[in-house]
């Protein structure tokens, strides 16, 4: 397909060497998925959104995490459908654009994700001073700076690799990341390694500052009935999806740089995707069943439109 490196702009993937039967099968399964995913987080977005009494910090950080779990599967799910129905291809560009998005969303995850822990801490561990720290002014900067910093350092990364030649375009993975471009370059960019790693300790930190976080609120709630009752409440669905996600983030981070070729296809495969097929179906599932108030919410808008179906 590709003479040569100067000449490499398109990338086949790999991983869907199914029987066209299988294939059709995994689409529909997936589609199914897709539009559990669609539906739990824009409920969730929908609820919080209408209704005034959930525009507090905690439910305006959580409608931005399911945004961004939003964002990350637009970059996967209908890519993937139409490769599981047509060639397995990708352009250059559409490659970077991939990468650039399910990278931006991680990140966007992890900032979400530390504002949230944040928000617990001051509320449990400072509840004199809670609402004079989480101002709306203050609460919408954060959030500003929660995405925009994530997408300024995938920018940054993608913008490495910009005018990289490259030796191959076989691309061991069933979507594009910027990890497997490099992988293909005839001398890897240095200045992508660099921005590659600083991007990886930073968002590091931002798992450290979490982890910080709930050990500090746990040793709080120790001494108090109360604060460990909003504790199961509030922080515990947070720190259930902080587990799954920052789990299965590692893995496809570890098994993607130091992964071994002699596992099986269908195991490269979930390795791959488990970040992108579980946690944006979990966290809407444990926030709207774990918190009451948003629970409530939920069943009243569903309630709603079920008696208004009944009028009409």
């Amino acid at each position: 397909m590709m003479e040569n490196d100067s000449l490499v702009t398109l990338f086949t993937l790999s991983g869907l060497n199914f029987s066209l039967e299988n294939r059709i099968a995994l689409f529909v399964l997936t589609l199914l998925w897709y539009l559990v995913i669609l539906l739990g987080n824009g409920l969730l977005i929908f609820t919080i959104i209408i209704d005034k009494t959930l525009h507090e910090p905690m439910y305006i950080f959580l409608c931005n995490l399911c945004i961004s779990g939003l964002y990350g599967t637009v970059g996967f799910y209908p890519k993937f459908l139409l490769d599981l129905l047509s060639s397995h291809v990708i352009s250059y560009a559409g490659c970077m654009l991939q990468g650039f998005v399910i990278h931006s969303s991680t990140c966007c995850d992890f900032s979400i994700l530390a504002l949230m822990a944040y928000d617990r801490y001051v509320a449990i561990c400072q509840p004199l001073v809670y609402h004079s720290v989480m101002t709306k002014w203050r609460v919408s900067i954060f959030v500003l700076f929660s995405w925009i910093l994530p997408l300024y350092c995938m920018a940054m990364n993608s913008a490495t690799l910009v005018g990289s030649r490259l030796c191959g375009s076989h691309i061991n993975k069933i979507y594009c990341v910027n990890w497997m471009i490099v992988t293909l370059a005839c001398s890897p960019p240095k200045a992508n390694t660099a921005v590659a790693y600083f991007n990886i300790l930073f968002y590091f930190g931002h798992f450290l500052f979490i982890l910080w976080s709930y050990v500090y609120m746990i040793r709080t709630c120790m001494s108090s009935q109360e604060d460990r009752v909003k504790f199961m409440q509030t922080c515990l669905p947070h720190f259930i999806s902080l587990i799954i996600f920052a789990t299965a983030v590692l893995l496809d981070l570890l098994y993607m740089r130091f992964g071994s070729a002699g596992l099986s296809q269908d195991l490269n495969n979930f390795m791959a995707i488990e970040f992108l097929l579980i946690p944006p179906i979990v966290n809407p599932l444990v926030y709207g069943f774990k918190l009451t108030k948003v629970r409530n919410k939920i069943l009243h808008v569903i309630c709603i439109k079920k008696l208004q179906r009944v009028i009409s």
